[in-house]
C-alpha cells in the first residue's frame, strides 16, 4: 500500500515516515503543498496524511484539489489546528478522519488501517486465497497454519494483487506498491521480483498470470 505524507516538519515527518515503513507501507514524503497537489496528480494513493498549516499551498486548499478532480483516495487530516470550524472545514471538503497532534504513532497507524479497509472492502484483517492466508496487519503470509516465507516486497506485490483479485494489475502500479521516491527501482524491477513470488507460489498450485501489454493478473477462485 503506498501512502503519501504531507508533512513540513521535518522531525515529525522523518518519526512519521520511518514508523509507517517499518509498518509495512511505501511512504512518499511531499514537505509543501505544491509539491502534494503535484504528487497526487501523478501517483494512484491508497491515501493521503495531510497537515494542513504548508509552505506553498495550505492542506485544505491541497484537499480542496484532490476532490474537486473527483478522486476518492482516503485523506487523515493530521494538524495541530484544533478549533471546530477547521474541523467542520476539513471534513466538509472530503477528509475521511480528523486527528489533533500530537498523537501516538501507533493509532495513525490503526486509522490508516480503518481507512483501507473501507477503500477496499477486501482489505479484512486476513485474506483467504486457499491454500494461502494473508494477514494485512501483521505482514504474513501462512500455509497450512504456518509461516511461508516471503520477503516484504513479494507480499506487497501479493497483498497489492489480492486486492485487485480478477482484474489486471499494470506493472506501473505494482512499482508503486513497493517503491517510493528514494528508492532507484527500475521497471525491470518487476520482473525481477514477480518471478522470484512466481517461483514460490507455484509450489503451492497458485499461478499469477501475465496479461501481455498490460500487467499481471490473479484469477478468482470458485
Amino acid at each position: 500500500m503506498r501512502i503519501l505524507l504531507v508533512e513540513d516538519d521535518v522531525i515529525l515527518g522523518n518519526a512519521t515516515s520511518i514508523y509507517l515503513r517499518n509498518s509495512g507501507y511505501v511512504v512518499d514524503w511531499a514537505k509543501d503543498g505544491k509539491l502534494a497537489d503535484s504528487a497526487l496528480h501523478e501517483v494512484d494513493y491508497d491515501a493521503v496524511v495531510l497537515d494542513l498549516g504548508l509552505p506553498q499551498m495550505d492542506g485544505l486548499e491541497v484537499l480542496k484539489r484532490l476532490r474537486t478532480r473527483k478522486q476518492t483516495t482516503s485523506v487523515i487530516i493530521l494538524t495541530a489546528r484544533d478549533s471546530l470550524e477547521d474541523r467542520i472545514a476539513g471534513l466538509d471538503l472530503g477528509a475521511d478522519d480528523y486527528l489533533i497532534k500530537p498523537i501516538k504513532l501507533a493509532e495513525l497507524a490503526a486509522r490508516l488501517r480503518a481507512q483501507l479497509r473501507r477503500q477496499h472492502a477486501v482489505l479484512a484483517p486476513t485474506i483467504e486465497y486457499p491454500p494461502l492466508t494473508l494477514h494485512t496487519k501483521d505482514r504474513l503470509v501462512t500455509y497450512q497454519n504456518q509461516p511461508f516465507a516471503l520477503s516484504p516486497r513479494e507480499f506487497s506485490l501479493l497483498e497489492t494483487l489480492l486486492v485487485r483479485v480478477g482484474r489486471v494489475v499494470s506493472k506501473e502500479s505494482l512499482l508503486g506498491s513497493i517503491s517510493d521516491w528514494d528508492d532507484s527501482l527500475g521497471s525491470n524491477a518487476i520482473e525481477v521480483y514477480m518471478h522470484r513470488l512466481r517461483k514460490k507460489l507455484l509450489l503451492v498450485g497458485i499461478e499469477i498470470r501475465t496479461v501481455r501489454g498490460l500487467g499481471y493478473l490473479l484469477d478468482k477462485q470458485n
